[in-house]
Protein backbone atom coordinates (compact mmCIF):
# COMPACT_ATOMS: atom_id res chain seq x y z
CA UNK A 1 0.00 0.00 0.00
CA UNK A 2 1.28 3.60 -0.95
CA UNK A 3 -0.32 7.01 -0.75
CA UNK A 4 -0.51 9.18 -2.87
CA UNK A 5 -1.22 13.02 -3.16
CA UNK A 6 -3.10 14.38 -5.85
CA UNK A 7 -4.03 18.53 -6.40
CA UNK A 8 -6.38 19.77 -8.73
CA UNK A 9 -7.66 23.05 -10.04
CA UNK A 10 -10.13 24.40 -12.14
CA UNK A 11 -11.88 27.94 -13.33
CA UNK A 12 -14.86 28.58 -15.56
CA UNK A 13 -16.50 32.16 -16.62
CA UNK A 14 -19.54 33.01 -15.18
CA UNK A 15 -22.31 33.21 -18.02
CA UNK A 16 -25.88 33.85 -18.22
CA UNK A 17 -28.13 31.34 -19.34
CA UNK A 18 -26.94 28.26 -17.82
CA UNK A 19 -27.63 26.67 -14.28
CA UNK A 20 -24.75 27.23 -11.66
CA UNK A 21 -23.32 23.66 -10.48
CA UNK A 22 -21.17 23.26 -7.60
CA UNK A 23 -19.52 20.16 -6.32
CA UNK A 24 -22.63 18.21 -8.14
CA UNK A 25 -25.54 21.01 -6.42
CA UNK A 26 -27.29 23.78 -8.42
CA UNK A 27 -26.85 26.67 -6.54
CA UNK A 28 -29.36 29.53 -7.55
CA UNK A 29 -27.63 32.37 -8.78
CA UNK A 30 -28.08 34.92 -12.49
CA UNK A 31 -25.61 33.23 -14.24
CA UNK A 32 -23.85 29.78 -14.60
CA UNK A 33 -20.33 28.65 -15.31
CA UNK A 34 -19.33 27.82 -18.95
CA UNK A 35 -18.37 24.80 -20.01
CA UNK A 36 -17.95 21.85 -22.33
CA UNK A 37 -19.50 19.91 -19.78
CA UNK A 38 -21.91 20.72 -16.97
CA UNK A 39 -18.80 23.84 -16.04
CA UNK A 40 -18.63 22.28 -12.40
CA UNK A 41 -15.40 23.39 -11.50
CA UNK A 42 -15.38 21.74 -8.37
CA UNK A 43 -15.81 18.40 -9.51
CA UNK A 44 -13.94 18.70 -12.02
CA UNK A 45 -10.86 19.78 -9.68
CA UNK A 46 -11.66 16.69 -7.37
CA UNK A 47 -11.46 14.89 -10.59
CA UNK A 48 -8.05 16.75 -11.79
CA UNK A 49 -6.68 15.79 -8.31
CA UNK A 50 -7.63 12.30 -8.33
CA UNK A 51 -5.96 11.72 -11.85
CA UNK A 52 -2.88 13.17 -10.91
CA UNK A 53 -2.64 11.28 -7.38
CA UNK A 54 -2.37 8.17 -9.77
CA UNK A 55 -0.05 9.99 -12.02
CA UNK A 56 -2.26 9.61 -15.03
CA UNK A 57 -2.14 12.99 -16.42
CA UNK A 58 -4.69 15.47 -15.85
CA UNK A 59 -8.79 15.80 -16.51
CA UNK A 60 -8.32 16.89 -20.02
CA UNK A 61 -6.33 13.74 -21.25
CA UNK A 62 -9.66 12.10 -19.62
CA UNK A 63 -12.29 13.87 -20.74
CA UNK A 64 -11.21 16.41 -23.57
CA UNK A 65 -13.47 19.05 -24.59
CA UNK A 66 -12.88 18.56 -28.23
CA UNK A 67 -14.81 15.12 -27.69
CA UNK A 68 -18.52 15.71 -28.21
CA UNK A 69 -18.98 12.37 -25.90
CA UNK A 70 -18.62 14.77 -22.72
CA UNK A 71 -20.80 18.06 -24.23
CA UNK A 72 -23.22 18.93 -21.30
CA UNK A 73 -22.15 15.28 -18.95
CA UNK A 74 -22.28 16.17 -15.63
CA UNK A 75 -19.69 15.85 -13.08
CA UNK A 76 -21.71 13.03 -11.35
CA UNK A 77 -21.37 11.19 -14.86
CA UNK A 78 -17.62 12.15 -15.18
CA UNK A 79 -17.10 10.89 -11.80
CA UNK A 80 -19.44 7.40 -12.50
CA UNK A 81 -16.42 7.62 -15.61
CA UNK A 82 -13.41 8.13 -14.22
CA UNK A 83 -14.13 5.57 -11.31
CA UNK A 84 -14.81 2.99 -14.08
CA UNK A 85 -11.51 3.78 -15.98
CA UNK A 86 -9.88 3.39 -13.11
CA UNK A 87 -11.59 0.53 -11.68
CA UNK A 88 -7.78 -1.45 -11.85
CA UNK A 89 -5.71 0.88 -10.25
CA UNK A 90 -7.53 -0.27 -6.35
CA UNK A 91 -7.38 3.07 -4.92
CA UNK A 92 -9.70 4.01 -1.62
CA UNK A 93 -9.76 8.05 -1.68
CA UNK A 94 -8.84 8.86 2.09
CA UNK A 95 -9.75 12.75 2.61
CA UNK A 96 -10.50 15.39 0.64
CA UNK A 97 -9.69 18.74 1.00
CA UNK A 98 -11.12 21.74 -1.37
CA UNK A 99 -11.61 25.36 -2.04
CA UNK A 100 -14.15 27.37 -4.08
CA UNK A 101 -13.01 30.80 -4.79
CA UNK A 102 -16.10 32.91 -5.67
CA UNK A 103 -17.03 36.80 -5.30
CA UNK A 104 -21.08 35.71 -5.39
CA UNK A 105 -23.06 33.95 -4.47
CA UNK A 106 -22.10 33.21 -1.35
CA UNK A 107 -21.57 29.40 -0.69
CA UNK A 108 -21.79 28.64 2.88
CA UNK A 109 -24.88 27.30 3.15
CA UNK A 110 -24.61 24.88 0.21
CA UNK A 111 -21.64 23.32 1.30
CA UNK A 112 -23.34 20.28 3.27
CA UNK A 113 -25.08 19.13 0.49
CA UNK A 114 -21.56 19.45 -1.73
CA UNK A 115 -20.06 17.73 0.98
CA UNK A 116 -22.74 15.05 0.41
CA UNK A 117 -22.98 14.93 -3.17
CA UNK A 118 -18.94 14.57 -3.56
CA UNK A 119 -18.54 11.79 -1.10
CA UNK A 120 -21.56 9.81 -2.64
CA UNK A 121 -19.92 10.29 -6.36
CA UNK A 122 -16.72 8.48 -4.95
CA UNK A 123 -18.76 6.58 -2.48
CA UNK A 124 -17.28 7.57 0.89
CA UNK A 125 -18.25 8.86 3.95
CA UNK A 126 -19.01 12.90 4.41
CA UNK A 127 -16.74 13.31 7.07
CA UNK A 128 -13.93 12.60 4.50
CA UNK A 129 -14.87 15.46 2.26
CA UNK A 130 -14.21 19.62 3.37
CA UNK A 131 -15.26 21.82 1.36
CA UNK A 132 -14.46 26.01 1.89
CA UNK A 133 -15.08 29.12 0.17
CA UNK A 134 -13.38 32.30 -0.05
CA UNK A 135 -13.84 35.33 -2.00
CA UNK A 136 -11.22 37.02 -4.25
CA UNK A 137 -11.36 40.15 -2.40
CA UNK A 138 -12.86 42.05 -5.50
CA UNK A 139 -9.59 41.63 -7.28
CA UNK A 140 -9.04 40.67 -10.55
CA UNK A 141 -11.45 38.64 -12.76
CA UNK A 142 -12.65 36.28 -9.81
CA UNK A 143 -13.30 39.54 -7.71
CA UNK A 144 -14.95 41.20 -10.77
CA UNK A 145 -17.62 38.13 -10.91
CA UNK A 146 -16.60 37.28 -14.23
CA UNK A 147 -16.15 33.17 -13.00
CA UNK A 148 -15.51 31.05 -10.31
CA UNK A 149 -12.15 28.95 -9.53
CA UNK A 150 -11.89 25.72 -7.68
CA UNK A 151 -8.43 23.87 -6.16
CA UNK A 152 -8.38 20.18 -4.52
CA UNK A 153 -6.46 18.27 -2.65
CA UNK A 154 -6.80 14.33 -2.08
CA UNK A 155 -5.10 11.40 -0.38
CA UNK A 156 -5.22 8.16 -1.69
CA UNK A 157 -4.63 5.08 -0.60
CA UNK A 158 -3.50 2.74 -3.60
CA UNK A 159 -2.58 -0.89 -3.10
CA UNK A 160 0.45 -1.31 -5.10
CA UNK A 161 0.67 -4.35 -7.61
CA UNK A 162 4.04 -6.45 -7.30
CA UNK A 163 5.14 -5.62 -11.01
CA UNK A 164 5.00 -1.56 -10.09
CA UNK A 165 8.66 -0.34 -10.29
CA UNK A 166 9.45 1.68 -7.11
CA UNK A 167 11.45 4.90 -6.35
Amino acid sequence: MSLRVGIGYDVHRLVPDRPLILGGVEIPYEKGLLGHSDGDALTHAVIDAVIGALGKGDIGSFFPDTDPTYEGKSGAELCAELLERLKGDRFTLLNLDATVIAQAPKLSGFIPRMREALASFFGITVSRVNIKAKTHEGIGSLGRKEGIAAMAVVLLEKEDSHEEETD
